[in-house]
């Protein structure tokens, strides 16, 4: 069985980042830098394409370089627990996120209909200043 080997710039266009990308991974800890032959370059195998193309999803999915470290260290069984408890703390985050987003989209909508309506009447002043400033919809007001 052979072993394909490659070097950083095709690992990072592999993994689909740039060769900085990977090197900061090494230098926080989040891959291993491999030894460099005396001649020529580091070569990374598909264990370390592996581990890239996790970090990268796992950021994808909104986990912090400390939360894919964690998962990291609980490669195994064991920590199935653990896992799930971070995974259930970042889809907590992205349901809250989701809310917001759509708590912003209605306040959105109300003022392009608005505006709208305002356009079509011919008035001569645009409520969307005061449709922000007294949005009934805002939390942080209160």
């Amino acid at each position: 069985m052979s072993v394909t080997t490659m070097t950083i710039s095709v690992l990072a266009s592999q993994a689909g980042v740039g060769v900085e990308t990977v090197r900061y991974y090494q230098r926080t800890g989040l891959m291993t830098e491999p030894v460099k032959p005396s001649s020529g370059y580091r070569q990374y195998g598909h264990s370390d394409l592996n581990r890239l193309l996790f970090i990268r999803r796992a950021k994808r999915l909104g986990f912090s370089l400390k939360d894919i470290r964690a998962l990291l260290a609980l490669d195994t069984d064991a920590n199935c627990q653990t896992t799930r408890d971070l995974a259930v703390a970042r889809l907590q985050d992205v349901q809250a996120r989701v809310h917001d987003l759509q708590v912003m989209a209605k306040s959105l909508e109300s003022m392009v209909a608005s505006c709208d309506q305002n356009i079509a009447e011919g008035a001569g002043f645009c409520p969307a200043i005061d449709n922000i400033i007294s949005d009934p919809s805002d939390d942080s007001a209160r």
